[in-house]
């Protein structure tokens, strides 16, 4: 399971130009489900989302997590970030699950982190969507278990 994770100042998610999601300051996620992802692993990526401390303490270090920080999470599916890209000129998605473990899981990943007391956005699994985002930093980090 990967997640792309971005700090923003906003973000927000349309799907045929209606708003399906979107946060003021806090962490968009992009998941991508793969082959061998369960819900153990969904829980685990999503306790090191909740976790990563990449928000700035009083000294300006990045010292605090999303909720130290008061963040809330929009987390979008994106399964072309399971690609494999390493040959020839056309992306394989071979690597990545199948759309009903994937959407189970990615509404699984969402929930959990709602549990935990996030307030979570979320997109709409399998749509068209046109994200939106102003990247704070900006700082961006790639998670993977």
């Amino acid at each position: 399971m990967i997640a792309l994770i971005q700090r923003v100042t906003r973000a927000s998610v349309t799907v045929d130009g209606e708003i399906t999601g979107q946060i003021a300051a806090g962490l968009l996620v992009l998941l991508a489900v793969e082959k061998d992802d369960d819900q153990a692993k969904a829980r685990r990526l999503a306790e090191r989302v909740l976790g990563y401390r990449v928000f700035s303490d009083p000294q300006g270090k990045m010292n605090l997590n999303l909720q130290q920080a008061g963040g809330s999470l929009l987390v979008v599916s994106q399964f072309t970030l399971a690609a494999d890209t390493r040959k020839g000129m056309r992306p394989s998605f071979s690597g990545g699950a199948a759309p009903d473990q994937a959407r189970e899981l990615y509404h699984y990943f969402s929930d959990h982190c709602r549990q935990q007391g996030v307030n979570t956005e979320n997109g709409r699994f399998a749509a068209d969507m046109q994200v939106s985002l102003v990247n704070d930093g900006p700082v961006t980090f790639w998670l993977q278990v």
